[in-house]
């Protein structure tokens, strides 16, 4: 009797046994599943793209206009207005002396040659130098080119009405050397030609000094004087 009851200890034994066994690889087998889904939810979780929001903020200008409302009439109207016209500044005349009565040249454009004559025609007279006018000539001016021909006109009109000629021979001439500053002065006035008449020459020399001071140079002559040979005859 007790080696039957041996055995069946023996046999619950190895019963108690088995179960265990099987209970600790029915807990291996549900933790290894649920290993396997924790991880592979984990991995599809983690290989979804995040997503990304943007958000568009407001200019500080529009924001500006938003806060600032509307404009009023009164600027409305002020910006058609616009600032009033400045007043346009008035030009300074400048101030400039009288130009003198015989500041324009008359000096004649160059003319165009003649046309070729068929025949060749006799050699013109050499023009003089001298211009008389009355009982003078002007034989030669110094001081730079002169094309005011009125002024010479004038002055030997004025030295002219000062001219008292004595009862001398008609050819009798000589020849009187001045210099006219800007202003019309005249200087350095001598005899540079003897007529061989004393009486002649001193009136000659005497009809120049009284004339002085003579109009101006013109203002378009750019000498410092005018140096005048003038011939009384």
């Amino acid at each position: 009797m007790d080696d039957h009851v041996g055995d069946i200890l023996a046999q619950r034994a190895k019963l108690e046994n088995g179960a265990g066994v099987a209970i600790f690889f029915s807990v291996l087998l549900h933790a290894a599943v649920t290993a396997i889904a924790g991880w592979t939810a984990w991995h599809h979780a983690s290989s979804e793209p995040t997503s990304v929001m943007m958000i568009r903020f407001a200019q500080p200008q529009a924001v500006a206009e938003m806060r600032g409302g509307p404009p009023s009439p009164a600027a409305i109207a002020a910006e058609d207005r616009g600032a009033p016209p400045q007043p346009k500044p008035k030009p300074i005349e400048k101030k400039t002396a009288p130009p003198s009565p015989f500041g324009k040249s008359t000096k004649k454009p160059a003319e165009p040659p003649p046309p070729p004559a068929t025949r060749n025609p006799p050699p013109a007279a050499p023009a003089s130098q001298e211009v008389p006018v009355g009982g003078s000539a002007v034989t030669g001016l110094e001081g730079g080119d002169f094309p005011y021909t009125l002024y010479i006109e004038r002055m030997k009109t004025l030295i002219g009405s000062h001219w008292l000629r004595p009862q001398v021979g008609d050819l009798t001439s000589g020849t009187v050397y001045f210099t006219i500053d800007r202003d019309g002065s005249i200087r350095d006035a001598r005899v540079e030609t003897l007529s061989g008449n004393g009486l002649y020459d001193r009136a000659a020399l005497r009809a120049v000094l009284e004339t002085s001071p003579l109009p101006p140079l013109p203002f378009g002559y750019n000498g410092t004087y005018l140096g005048v040979h003038l011939k009384f005859r």
